[in-house]
């Protein structure tokens, strides 16, 4: 009779092999890459939010001044000027204000937005007169052939 002794243990093993060791650092390296994505997209798209709030708080300001100045018809399609129209005690006429608007918001359009413009149409051809308010800039990363822009369109009842 043979008797066969089973004591012997299977080897143990104790701890992790290189290449499991590798396997997971890729799989995490993977993983970081992907994460680090993501926070360089949100970042770009809250670059963006802040552009176009920007933008659609400019043109708001913009339509907001024209109502209030609503006399002045074309000249808001003009160029602008400090004519001192605020806090200084100056009479101004409505081309005046309407100059002195269009100086204040280019100014605002450069400071906050990147290549920032704001251009104004006024078509007295409809009743009630129509002005066409349009604020463009350039987002960064984009292509600058397109500008990106925000136009709203405001009758204005006063002449």
């Amino acid at each position: 009779m043979l008797i066969v002794s089973r004591n012997r243990q299977p080897a143990r093993q104790n701890g992790f092999s290189l290449v499991e060791v590798l396997i997971a650092l890729i799989i995490m390296s993977v993983g970081m890459l992907g994460i680090a994505t993501l926070f360089v997209q949100s970042m770009q798209a809250g670059r963006t939010s802040m552009f176009r709030h920007h933008a659609v708080t400019l043109a708001g300001d913009v339509a907001d001044r024209i109502r209030a100045n609503p006399r002045a018809g074309i000249a808001y399609a003009g160029l602008g000027g400090d004519n001192g129209c605020v806090d200084t005690g100056n009479d101004c006429n409505e081309a005046a204000m309407a100059a002195n608007d269009i100086f204040f918001w280019d100014q605002q359009a450069v400071e906050s937005l990147p290549n920032g413009e704001v251009t104004i149409a006024f078509d007295d051809t409809v009743i009630p007169p129509v002005y066409t308010i349009s604020v463009d800039w350039d987002e960064p990363g984009e292509d600058p052939m397109f500008p990106l822009n925000y136009v709203i369109n405001i009758p204005v009842m006063g002449f």
